[in-house]
């Protein structure tokens, strides 16, 4: 039984994900291989919507002022930053370097140290230290020590060229006061608007002690208030060794000083750049754990996230992902994470009026419980007559593994799946593992979903069993809002689903090869709905048939 609780410690991460998917994968090899998947499968989509003009400003002029002063093109100043593999086998964007002089440079220009408790304060959990640390932090060029205990305050704001530092995880905590109204965030920097640049928070953990609210249906306000830690307009920042807990909002936001919904295409103006977030842990979040927003150049490595409350929302429809990159994210990588009864375990996802977060590398994570493990979406360009995604493109996942997704009361409704794909392009999985509970209801389901209008999606080196109780193993749905141009190799199937691989009706372009499905008395290996298909190199054990093409259902092989 895996169980992944609070106290699960993330530097076991890669160890965890190693056994799980039965092999030990050389990091520069499975790099390099996902980057050709990336490759091959963009070929096929040379124009990637540029945004060359602004709208004029009529006939909206109140809305297309703001749009001006507010938002950017999401194409702007795009680097095509990569993943480097050093010669131990760590995985790093390559703009790690640079992230990592900037410390250097954060270090000399620290003038001045400062131990909390020579100012007078006490880690007695009942003392208001919101004024010690002021005074503390001052303009900056700072290291800042917490020692072990509780210290209460109402905000902590963080200007440019600072450390905070404390004792530990669970051994210094900072702990909002109990007056501190619903929208507080815990600790921010301190110039939204202007914006900050060398910020390290780290050995701490954060308390926005929810339980001071009392009884109330919603945690948050609105915005990215009533978080735990958010940086808003920060180049160059560290979070490290943090645990966060119970905040109405998230427990780390990486983002601009305001969302933004001007529509696909934009992204808001000040985002925060060159962010590393390594060894987090959070819970009890009303929204997410770890999210990004209108930020670009983010390093997310060995964070856990499990069991939100999910009270950010309204009961039963709550969105509580552990990991979810969100609108205007641009190159973030996430590296040997994992999270647990959340909704989503990572969500690369936009609302129908932002970008698409895009250049996406996700490398190990470890998704326990989860209801959907791996959900990749542009919300309102799903269907047939919606708008096509300007930019949900350039996604890429290796190494991964979905351990018995399951029914979830955050989202009520929503059926579990390993993985969903939607309206994005230009998407490579690469070694990927779903593990079901062979006794779970699954009630039909497919278990792997590639749907409404996801386009150029390679799937390669796949692994899943257990999921007896589904529809299919993996399923490329059909229909005016089809799935298309997915290529599926390389599958093996164990006493799994009674269909391994179904494509529906409309999807022209489609191939799979090399499947080895296994299982007793189950149904089909291959269902196709189209002549169009490319299927090489089935075998089977345990299948009533091979192949069925339902458009010629006598050709049954």
């Amino acid at each position: 039984m895996v169980n992944l609780d609070r106290n699960h410690n993330p530097r076991n991460n890669a160890d965890m994900i190693s056994r799980f998917s039965e092999k030990n994968l050389s990091m520069d090899e499975l790099v390099n291989e996902t980057n050709r998947l990336l490759m091959a499968a963009s070929n096929n989509d040379k124009q990637l919507f540029p945004i060359k003009k602004r709208p004029s400003f009529f006939p909206d002029f109140p809305v297309n002022v703001k749009r001006f002063f507010q938002t950017k093109s999401a194409f702007d100043d795009a680097v095509p930053y990569h993943t480097v593999v050093d010669v131990n086998g760590n995985a790093a964007p390559n703009w790690l370097t640079k992230l990592n002089k900037e410390y250097e440079n954060l270090l000399e220009k620290i003038n001045r140290t400062v131990h909390i408790g020579d100012l007078g304060a006490v880690g007695d959990g009942k003392t208001d230290h919101t004024e010690t640390f002021k005074l503390a932090l001052g303009h900056g060029h700072v290291k800042v020590f917490v020692p072990e205990g509780i210290f209460i305050v109402k905000e902590i704001k963080l200007p440019s060229y600072t450390i905070l530092v404390g004792a530990g995880k669970g051994k210094t905590v900072i702990k909002l006061h109990d007056s501190a109204p619903k929208g507080m965030r815990l600790i921010s920097n301190k110039h939204h608007r202007t914006g900050n640049r060398n910020i390290y928070v780290g050995g701490m953990t954060l308390d926005w002690n929810v339980e001071r609210l009392g009884f109330v249906e919603k945690t948050s306000t609105w915005g990215n208030h009533s978080s735990c830690l958010l940086y808003a307009n920060v180049k160059y920042g560290w979070v490290k060794e943090v645990e966060a807990s119970n905040p109405g909002l998230h427990c780390f936001d990486i983002s601009s000083p305001l969302y933004n919904y001007y529509g696909d295409g934009y992204r808001a103006r000040n985002g925060s750049e060159f962010i590393w977030l390594d060894n987090l842990t959070g819970y009890g979040f009303g929204d997410d754990g770890i999210t990004t927003h209108h930020s670009d150049n983010i390093f997310i490595s060995n964070c856990h996230m499990s069991d939100p409350s999910g009270k950010a929302h309204k009961k039963g429809f709550s969105n509580s992902n552990g990991i979810e990159i969100d609108d205007g994210s641009r190159n973030v990588w996430l590296l040997n994470n994992s999270t647990a009864r959340c909704f989503g375990g990572v969500e690369v996802k936009a609302h129908a009026t932002s970008s698409a977060p895009m250049n996406i590398f996700i490398i190990g994570h470890l998704s326990v419980n989860d209801n959907r493990s791996y959900n990749f979406r542009h919300i309102g360009h799903h269907k047939n007559n919606d708008p096509e995604s300007k930019t949900a493109i350039n996604l890429t996942a290796a190494n991964i593994i979905s351990f018995h997704p399951v029914y979830s009361e955050l989202y009520g409704h929503s059926a579990p799946r390993a993985m969903v794909v939607s309206a994005y392009k230009n998407v490579a999985v690469h070694h990927f593992t779903a593990i079901g509970d062979p006794s779970y209801d699954y009630n039909g389901e497919p278990v792997i979903a590639i749907q409404y209008r996801a386009r150029n999606v390679r799937l390669n080196n796949i692994k899943v069993s257990g999921f007896s109780n589904a529809g299919s193993d993996i399923k490329v749905f059909g229909g005016s809002n089809h799935a298309d141009n997915v290529k599926i190799t390389k599958v093996v199937s164990k006493h799994s689903a009674p269909k391994t691989i179904e494509i529906g009706k409309g999807v022209t372009q489609s191939l799979v090869e090399k499947v080895f499905a296994e299982a007793i008395n189950a149904k089909t290996v291959v269902q196709i709905a189209e002549n169009q298909s490319v299927i090489k190199e089935i075998q089977s054990i345990g299948f009533k048939e091979t192949i069925l093409r339902l458009s010629d259902e006598e050709n049954t092989v």
